[in-house]
């Protein structure tokens, strides 16, 4: 995975430390070796500049080494600055060579090291490139469902707004129905109070008629004693008028007006079984 950005920062700039720093290092350890030669010389110098003052101060040792000659002394003090020389600078070359060589085991074992490193680096950077792969098949799909989300949303939404405008339509609707309801129930009572009102009407209607029915029953009742206590009292008339309409095809009875005692005319008697409304 990508390091933070203050890592990164940090790690750029130690980078361009060490370039700065390790710019001049070849010309630093030239000026070091150039160094070591000038001290191996100036020791060299001196040593000749000794042998040459003892050989002035003693004439007789003035014999100048030849290489290659023999015999000529086993004590020049020449040869023996210019040897004593060589064996310094072959000293300070084999140190040199000792450093050189404990450098370059150093050297050896850093790059080992930085080998190792370098091939641990590579693992992480293959495991953190396999887990960047992932991460962004990973968003790709996320991103892929997220689209889909908002999709199902926005069509959510619209099936709600959908939804909101019928339960309006609904709301209105029911709220006129109520009112036609209520408006419905005051005309049903209102029907209602008028059919009970008719009811009640009719009711007193009937029950007046029955007042009435009873009272021309009782009427009609009170004229027919009467008329029999009449006839009981004159039969011979009763006969008279019984034989002076022979064969008339009246039935007694018929055709007769009977009339109370306030002179109005009496219903026709009607069975005792027949009920008030005829």
């Amino acid at each position: 995975m990508a390091e933070p950005s203050w890592q990164e920062t940090i790690r750029v700039r130690l980078v361009e430390r060490n370039a700065k720093q390790s710019a001049f290092a070849s010309i630093i350890e030239q000026y070091r070796r150039l160094a070591q030669q000038t001290k191996l010389l100036k020791e060299r110098n001196a040593s000749l500049l000794k042998a040459v003052g003892s050989v002035r101060t003693n004439p007789s040792s003035s014999t100048v080494y030849i290489p290659g000659t023999t015999g000529s002394g086993e004590d020049n003090p020449v040869r023996a600055a210019y040897t004593a020389s060589l064996e310094s600078q072959i000293s300070s070359l084999r140190d040199e060579l000792a450093s050189v060589y404990k450098t370059q085991g150093q050297n050896a074992q850093r790059l080992l090291a930085m080998n190792e490193t370098l091939r641990e680096k590579e693992e992480l950077s293959r495991i953190d490139a396999e887990n960047l792969r992932k991460a962004r098949d990973d968003i790709a799909h996320l991103r892929r469902r997220v689209d889909q989300h908002s999709e199902i949303m926005t069509e959510k939404d619209r099936t709600a707004q959908v939804l909101h405008d019928e339960i309006n339509t609904l709301q209105l609707e029911l709220s006129q129905i109520e009112e036609r309801n209520q408006i419905l129930v005051k005309d049903n009572a209102k029907l209602l109070q008028r059919w009970l009102d008719d009811k009640q009407t009719q009711a007193n209607k009937m029950n007046e008629a029955n007042d009435f029915y009873e009272d021309m029953r009782s009427r009609h009742q009170a004229v027919v004693s009467w008329q029999g206590q009449g006839q009981s009292q004159s039969p011979s008339s009763s006969g008279v008028l019984a034989g002076s309409r022979p064969g008339n095809g009246v039935r007694e009875g018929e055709g007769k007006t009977e009339t109370t005692t306030a002179g109005q005319r009496s219903q026709p008697e009607m069975p005792q079984n027949q009920s008030p409304n005829g």
